[in-house]
């Protein structure tokens, strides 16, 4: 049986994605007629074009976001997940920290569970300002735009601003992360970029599952520049360890909530 060219079998895979989401290496190579190492070297092409993200066996296609969701949808999108995100990142801060929080739902939930005395956080979530009245928590809100479908404030009052701070670790939430694309979002997010430069500790991205391996617009930054994940149970193991192999310490927000409770 003659073997479909590159370009068709490049369509062909692509086609089953749409379909199924998932393909493995060893089912492509029985209905394609070609090696498992064809298979694969086809995978590393269509990764490079953003098509799809490999998996140990396999690949699962990329989730693409074109637009911002609104802030409202977000907060309702996957509640139960963001607040046991938020505290497992939580309590990675240590009493005196000096923290980092850019716009979003997740990271409202870290500032939510924030426990440790002597905390500093400079922040461009608005909602975040709004909750800081009865806190034990010295707050810089940056100045700037306001932005409603991200209820933060944006522009260079804000990225200048950061520039004369420095933070111990940084809480940045997204719209997607990927080993491929690293950190995405649909509109460009000069804050949260600022903030990862001038983190002189730990970066760590507090996301749902539902924003692994999917990719927006704008790079924030590359994943070597993240130090960790904070994500909820629904990313799939075979992610977590890419992500690990990539250098990414990856926490899972239920495990850590459970140990911490002792099984409860």
């Amino acid at each position: 049986m003659e073997q479909p060219l590159p370009a068709e079998r490049h369509r062909r895979i692509h086609e089953l994605l749409r379909e199924q989401r998932v393909v493995r290496v060893s089912t492509l190579s029985e209905q394609l007629g070609v090696s498992e190492v064809t298979i694969r070297r086809d995978l590393e092409v269509l990764e490079r074009r953003g098509m799809l993200e490999r998996t140990h066996g396999g690949a699962v296609a990329t989730q693409w976001v074109r637009s911002e969701p609104a802030y409202r949808d977000a907060a309702s999108t996957n509640p139960l997940e963001k607040r046991l995100i938020g505290a497992a990142a939580a309590a990675l801060v240590e009493p005196g920290d000096a923290l980092y929080l850019n716009g979003g739902t997740t990271t409202l939930q870290v500032f939510r569970h924030l426990r440790a005395p002597g905390l500093k956080v400079a922040t461009n979530h608005v909602g975040i300002a709004l909750e800081a009245a009865d806190r034990d928590v010295e707050l810089l809100l940056l100045g700037g735009h306001y932005r409603a479908p991200s209820n933060s404030v944006v522009g260079p009052f804000a990225t200048e601003a950061l520039r004369r701070t420095h933070a111990t670790k940084a809480f940045i939430g997204v719209e997607g992360i990927s080993v491929g694309s690293g950190l995405t979002t649909p509109v460009a997010a000069e804050a949260a970029r600022v903030m990862i430069e001038q983190t002189r500790g730990r970066v760590l991205v507090v996301a749902d599952h539902s924003k692994i391996g999917t990719v927006a617009d704008f790079v924030i930054a590359p994943l070597e520049e993240v130090d960790a994940l904070v994500v909820d149970e629904g990313c799939s193991e075979a992610y977590r360890q890419r992500l690990t192999e990539a250098g990414i310490e990856v926490i899972v927000a239920a495990e850590r909530v459970s140990a911490a409770s002792g099984g409860r």
